[in-house]
């Protein structure tokens, strides 16, 4: 039984460990080889011991392929190295390739979240521009921080906007904002010049630089301006980038825009520039402070050459046309005078938050200047001073000149803007010398006197002071109109006394002067300082009947889409002077172009008056003088207050106010002054009968009898209304403000 149990029974499994050993599982080798696995030893078809022997043949075989010639083994194992080499070769740039683009994608990511969200991007408003146009319409002057108005694409010759096209980016139609062939061009070319010859950016790119991001150059800033410039190219067409493009980019001298570049260089409109100006403005805009054609102007022409040739190459310009560019080409405009718009510009500015404070959009400015007197303004102050300012020691000047209402037609600050921007003429304050003396005479004709009074030209002392004539000599008995034509200083201190200082001041002020008067007696020879343009004011009220008036230069201000923002209403300050008044001081200030110190300026065939002034030491000279239509005072001296060599105000201001006026007044009908046939060619009355001893106070301060005064002349019922609060507008006022630091 036991043997037949161990030769046909069940048998056990055996793991081959010896029988009463200890098994220790390190000992055992569970690992399954090829075998062991299912169907591992037996032929595919075989069963039972046939299979098992064919099994062991099997085996047997795999033994004989192990011994197979090493010679076939090695043939074949060059082979699976290298195509395992090119593999991973392959595998590895995939590899980097996902991670490069992955790389890429975060960087572009972070820089992205450096911007502001998609969603709230939008273009910046451009600052706005203020364009100051000439009461015809004409263009004066750009203020603002571009320096010219916006301009639409459709506005401007085709051949302009394309000369940007053809030299800064060639594809602009064809890219998506960046130009992966413009860059690998520019890194081609830089790589074989040995430098940074050539940039990559798209227009759109350089758009997104100026609208958005800073000028360094770092690759950050790259990076932010190429995800910009997809933006724009996504939100806006071609034309409405390049429009923006032509109005944004900076074309060097404070100029940002095509607008702006054609006026600074060219002296036009970006709508009249030529194709060689297009070509110029095109290639200025790489490096605007090498190329300016004003300072640079070889550099600027070659440059325009080249975009030339790219238009010519593209098909953007005819070559005819090109040729014809070539031969002549752009040249900058010449410097016009001495620039003297620009002190209306400045004026215009100095007052414009007074009446439009705020505004976001370009604005136009029609002011009451006319081009035409402004540029002979201009000639008769520079010509004068380039021939005879070295000879008389004089350097500067200015001139004002303005409607009797109050218009400013003419405004010249000094000799020539671009050395000096002080406005002489709003802003240098000056002694007056004599011509403040109509205020004097005006405050004494308002207490009785009239143009036949007679007073006594002679020596005076008041306190030590000792006023003497221009030509250290003296008439005697005079009469007012004599001692106002010949500009006698005694008589003129002598009535100032016996009206008072206090009266003259206020007289002068009731006119229009705003600056600060001292009330004490050398006020009567102009001893307080103001400026040009006050004066000239205060004289208007004599020129048109005696209504007090607020020098004015805006009209309107309207918006860029025409409609009205600001219109000056009619405003003044009142009567100020009696009409009777008027006519006495327009009879006497009359009589000084024709036998007084003023004969040298009259006009032929025009009724004229007017006053000289000369300030003590030659340091200042005036001559203010009107017609019905137009009134005009020039200033000469040195900034420095140095004296000059003995120009006084019937020299070199009267020869400029005449040639100046001799063209203002060519073409107008000559009409008369303001009451001035009541009191011409009258006889003077007889000294013995009137009143030529001091009175008042300058009486009892020289200790002389004191002669009964004429009793003050009752003001006039619209005088009396105008001393009682008929002032001058809220615009006239804020004016005044602006000028001169005043109020009320």
């Amino acid at each position: 039984m036991a043997k037949g149990r161990e030769g046909g029974g069940r048998g056990e499994p055996n793991f081959d460990v010896p029988e009463g050993r200890a098994v220790d599982p390190a000992d055992l080798d569970l690992r399954l080889s090829r075998a062991d696995r299912a169907g591992g030893g037996v032929a595919r078809g075989g069963t039972g011991s046939k299979g098992g022997r064919q099994g062991a043949g099997q085996g047997a075989s795999r033994a004989a392929v192990s011994k197979a010639p090493a010679s076939r083994a090695s043939r074949k194992a060059p082979r699976r190295v290298r195509r395992s080499i090119l593999g991973r070769l392959v595998y590895a740039g995939l590899i980097l390739g996902l991670w490069g683009v992955i790389g890429v994608a975060g960087l572009v990511a972070y820089h992205a979240s450096q911007l502001p969200p998609i969603d709230q991007l939008a273009v910046p408003k451009r600052p706005p521009n203020i364009a100051i146009l000439a009461s015809d319409g004409s263009l004066l002057a750009n203020r603002g921080e571009t320096g010219g108005r916006v301009v639409g694409i459709k506005e401007l010759p085709p051949y302009l906007p394309r000369a940007f096209v053809a030299i800064e980016d060639r594809r602009f139609y064809s890219h998506l904002g960046v130009d992966p062939v413009g860059i690998a061009r520019a890194i081609a070319q830089n790589v074989t010049r040995r430098g940074v010859s050539q940039g990559g950016s798209t227009l759109t790119q350089q758009l997104a630089k100026n609208l958005f991001l800073t000028p360094e150059r770092s690759a950050s800033r790259k990076i932010q301006e190429a995800i910009l410039a997809l933006w724009l190219e996504h939100k806006y067409t071609k034309d409405e980038i390049l429009e923006l493009y032509l109005n944004r980019v900076y074309f060097g001298a404070g100029a940002y825009g095509v607008e702006a570049a054609a006026q600074r260089y060219f002296g036009k409109p970006a709508k009249a520039v030529t194709l060689a100006e297009a070509a110029m403005l095109g290639g200025l805009v790489q490096a605007p402070s090498r190329l300016a054609p004003n300072r640079n102007l070889p550099a600027a022409q070659a440059r325009a050459a080249q975009v030339l040739a790219a238009m010519q190459e593209l098909g953007f310009a005819k070559p005819a046309d090109v040729k014809l560019a070539l031969a002549t080409p752009a040249r900058p405009a010449g410097v016009r005078g001495g620039g003297s718009a620009n002190y209306v510009a400045d004026l215009v500015m100095d007052v414009l938050d007074d009446f439009l404070p705020k505004f976001e959009t370009d604005i136009v400015i029609s002011t009451t200047v006319d081009t035409a007197l402004q540029a002979a303004g201009e000639k008769a102050l520079v010509d004068e001073l380039n021939q005879k300012g070295a000879r008389y020691n004089v350097a500067q000047g200015a001139l004002v000149s303005l409607k009797p209402d109050g218009a400013i037609r003419a405004l010249v600050g000094g000799r020539d803007y671009a050395q000096s921007q002080f406005n002489r003429a709003t802003t240098a304050k000056r002694q007056p010398g004599s011509s403040f003396k109509p205020f004097v005479y005006l405050a004494a004709v308002e207490h009785g006197l009239t143009p036949d009074t007679v007073r006594d030209d002679a020596p005076i002392s008041i306190k030590g002071w000792n006023p003497e004539n221009y030509s250290r000599d003296y008439r005697g008995p005079v009469t007012l109109r004599d001692a106002l034509a010949l500009s006698l200083n005694t008589v003129a201190v002598r009535l100032g006394q016996e009206v008072g200082p206090k009266t003259v001041v206020q007289t002068a002020q009731r006119l229009g002067i705003a600056s600060p008067l001292q009330a004490n007696g050398s006020i009567a020879l102009g001893t307080s300082e103001v400026t040009p343009l006050e004066m000239v004011g205060a004289y208007a009220a004599f020129a048109n009947g005696g209504t007090g008036v607020i020098p004015y230069i805006i009209a309107s201000v309207k918006g860029a889409d025409g409609s009205v923002l600001y219109k000056r209403k009619e405003g003044g300050m009142g009567r100020v002077i009696d009409p009777n008044a008027v006519s006495m001081m327009n009879a006497m200030m009359h009589e000084t172009f024709v036998t007084g110190t003023a004969k040298k300026a009259e006009v032929p065939g025009w009724d004229l008056a007017g006053k000289t002034g000369t300030s003590q030491d030659f340091r200042d000279a005036w001559f203010i003088g009107y017609s019905s239509t137009l009134v005009t005072g020039v200033w000469l001296g040195n900034d420095d207050g140095e004296p000059t060599k003995k120009v006084s105000g019937g020299n070199l201001p009267g020869e400029i106010w005449k040639a100046y006026m001799t063209v203002a007044l060519k073409g107008q009908t000559p009409t008369m002054l303001a009451g001035a046939k009541s009191w011409r060619n009258r006889a003077p009355a007889e000294p013995a009968v009137t009143n030529s001893t001091p009175g008042g106070l300058i009486g009892a301060l020289l200790g002389e009898p004191q002669a009964a005064a004429p009793a003050p002349r009752a003001a006039s019922p619209a005088t009396r209304h105008a001393e009682a609060g008929a002032g001058p507008s809220r615009d006239d006022r804020n004016f005044l403000e602006k000028l001169f630091g005043v109020g009320e």
